[in-house]
């Protein structure tokens, strides 16, 4: 077997008891197949059927016994045949015996690989264990397991258990699984394998890994507490985001008779002068630049490496936290595991006593990070403590990366507590939004979780090593719809859904989503009569009407940037829902103030009081709900005073009648205006300044 690869025997049971469950085996199965021919094209797989109706195994014919123990494939490097003979396994008739499995799957590696490539070889089971294996001549089944892994481990051999879990049908099939997960946890405790439970396909399709990737440190060294004070870790990656194969360039035109053809492409590249095309620029004369602002700055190879930053190699501690002060959405790329030097009790003890010392007094620690020399960034991240529940496995900390101030995005988002009354959720609504809530738990109790992380493949992955094997055999294949397994990952349960549809009712009929009629009606009009100067073809803006519970969306067709004359509300609705800069909000605010102070100069006999009415109630909402009360109620003063030194009446007697008023601490957190003071704003009576 080559150097790094892995040599895998697939034990299926076939018996009775996983009929049901054999569609999807077979999909687990070829796919963990098609993901080998990608990534481990030198990968070694065998397939042995156990419960079979026959019996076709060596150690049958050399010893005897062994009955009902097929060996489908031998060990041989992965093809496209071996996924063809996944496609329909045959439906066994016999008890499934996964001891006489594990037998003859450990003599077919023995006797291909012998004693060499420890810790490449794995067998993996996959069964409903609800048939008791043989009792042995001599001694007990607990003996037996330990004999059996006793030779596995002196081989470097790992078994992998995959227990699929159905409803059971009566007291002895209980008793006789139990039986059977004692035995096999037996297994996993003498050996390095694991045992894995699942109860649902979904499960089930990410239970099986494609390979075991060898651990690879990422640093090894000290974790420095002080200048005198230093643990010695080992540190890996604890989880990476999975992507696509590459996908590389491919040539035709090679011959179809040449067997040792590569069809590989190569691209190369001629940098030209722009003022004499036919002249090649060499590489010696090329330099990269960096634009600033209109001009281009050459930087030099030389300038730009003596201008990076070199930070020295090492792991320090910069001090403690509360765990409450890091937010789980500051977590950035992968995930990080320290764990103790093995071997090093004094590394394991420092480590287990800072990890609980950590837990007891709820803190984390802030960590300095650069991984290797040379290295042209500092990592700051949240170490957290891990501690393990096993006496074989020393405590460890995770590690996530932080942001730094650059990373921060700054969002604003008003909080919903500052909304008046009006615009909160009342007692049927929420009940309604908290039954919706418990309706679609992924994890109700007494039951498995729906999408558990460590057996949730990605479907887009999944789907598409399934086309890539299909286009494989049809070049002029097309995509085929999403499989009924991936669909339980990426859509609601339809089960679940009908099972809870008067709570999703409840909850539809509590929200209703209707249309704005008002802005409707408005639009029509102005297309009849006059186009906007604003470039607005319709009214945008979201509008939520507490009273009702209902929300009026409308989406914008283009984006506005300036307020008209025509459409003045609806282009500053625009304006403020736009969310491609900040300097939108302002820029809304502003210009709704300057076009409200043009109305009130340029009105003649009240004329258009009613506009400003209009507009100064738009200005008022927008200002609430981008928390923005100083710059209304700072506005709504000037103008009060700006009327009564130019005696308009008018526009202060409607503003009073129709209850535009300041906006209070009530409605908005940020504002220091009291219920009182915007009663009392517009019903002064003072005299009007002559």
């Amino acid at each position: 077997m080559a150097r790094n690869k892995e040599g895998l025997l697939l034990l299926l049971d076939v018996s009775p008891s996983t009929h049901i469950l054999l569609p999807e085996i077979e999909k687990v199965c070829s796919m963990l197949i098609q993901k080998k021919l990608i990534y481990g094209k030198s990968d070694e797989v065998g397939i042995v059927l156990f419960g079979a109706e026959d019996t076709e195994n060596e150690l049958t014919k050399e010893v005897g016994g062994y009955e009902h123990v097929v060996v489908l494939r031998h060990i041989k490097v992965v093809d496209g045949d071996m996924i063809e003979a996944l496609q329909k396994l045959p439906l066994g008739t016999a008890p499934g015996d996964f001891l006489d499995a594990i037998v003859v799957g450990m003599d077919m590696m023995i006797k291909k690989y012998g004693p060499t490539n420890k810790g490449k070889k794995r067998l993996c089971l996959l069964t409903n264990p609800l048939y008791c294996i043989k009792e042995p001549y001599e001694g007990s089944k607990e003996d037996q397991i330990d004999t059996i892994a006793t030779q596995m481990n002196s081989y470097g051999m790992k078994l992998d258990c995959v227990i699929v879990r159905s409803k059971l049908t009566g007291d002895e099939d209980k008793r006789t699984r139990d039986e059977n997960e004692l035995l096999l946890n037996r297994f996993s405790e003498r050996t390095r394998g694991k045992m894995v439970y699942v109860e649902s396909p979904t499960s089930l399709l990410g239970a099986l890994r494609t390979r075991n990737i060898t651990p690879v440190t990422v640093f090894r060294g000290d974790l420095e507490l002080s200048p005198k004070m230093k643990i010695k870790v080992w540190v890996y990656k604890k989880t990476s985001e999975e992507k696509f194969p590459t996908l590389k360039k491919y040539s035709d035109k090679a011959p179809p008779t040449d067997r040792f053809a590569t069809h590989e492409i190569k691209v190369d590249y001629e940098y030209k002068r722009v003022e004499d095309p036919n002249k090649v620029v060499p590489p010696e004369q090329r330099i990269k630049g960096y634009r600033y602002g209109p001009q281009v700055v050459p930087i030099s190879s030389a300038e730009w490496d003596a201008v990076k930053f070199k930070p020295e190699k090492g792991v320090k501690f910069l001090g403690f936290t509360n765990a409450s002060n890091i937010m789980r959405h500051y977590y950035m790329k992968d995930v990080y595991i320290f764990i103790p030097e093995p071997g090093n009790t004094k590394a394991i003890q420092a480590v287990s006593a800072i990890a609980r010392a950590m837990k007891e007094t709820n803190k984390v620690a802030i960590l300095r990070c650069v991984w290797r020399q040379g290295q042209g960034n500092v990592v700051v991240g949240v170490l957290t403590p891990n501690l393990s529940n096993q006496d074989n496995i020393p405590d460890s900390f995770y590690f996530n990366v932080l942001p730094f101030a650059e990373d921060v995005r700054e969002f604003q988002f008003p909080s919903f507590s500052s909304f008046p009354s009006s615009w909160q959720p009342n007692e049927q609504q929420q009940e309604a939004a908290d039954n919706l809530v418990k309706m679609l738990d992924l994890a109700p109790p007494g039951k498995e979780e729906a999408l558990h992380p460590d057996f949730t493949p990605n479907p887009v992955l999944e789907r598409f090593y399934r086309f890539l094997e299909l286009k494989s055999k049809l070049p002029d294949a097309m995509v085929p719809p999403l499989d009924d397994t991936l669909k339980r990952i990426t859509e609601p349960d339809p089960e679940l859904l009908s099972q809870n549809k008067s709570v999703i009712d409840e909850f539809c009929k509590q929200f209703e989503l209707k249309e704005n009629p008002k802005i409707k009606k408005s639009s029509r009009r102005l297309w009849r009569e006059k186009p906007s100067r604003s470039n607005e073809e319709e009214n945008v803006g979201d509008i939520t009407d507490g009273q009702s519970g209902s929300v009026i969306k409308n989406e914008p067709s283009i984006k506005v940037e300036r307020i008209g004359d025509w459409t003045p509300v609806q282009d500053f609705e625009a304006i403020m829902s736009r969310r491609d800069s900040t300097e939108w909000v302002n820029k809304a605010i502003s210009d709704m103030k300057g076009f409200i102070f043009k109305l009130v100069e340029n009105s003649y006999e009240h004329d258009s009081c009613e506009k400003v009415l209009e507009c100064l109630t738009s200005l008022r909402k927008g200002c609430i709900l981008e928390q923005e009360p100083t710059q209304f109620n700072n506005f709504l003063r000037d103008l009060y005073m700006f009327c009564q030194k130019n005696n308009i009446s008018g526009i202060c007697e409607l503003l009073a009648s129709k209850q535009v008023k300041l906006i209070t601490k009530a409605e908005a957190i940020d504002s220091d205006v009291t219920g009182d003071e915007a009663r009392n704003f517009l019903i002064k009576t003072e005299p009007m300044l002559e």
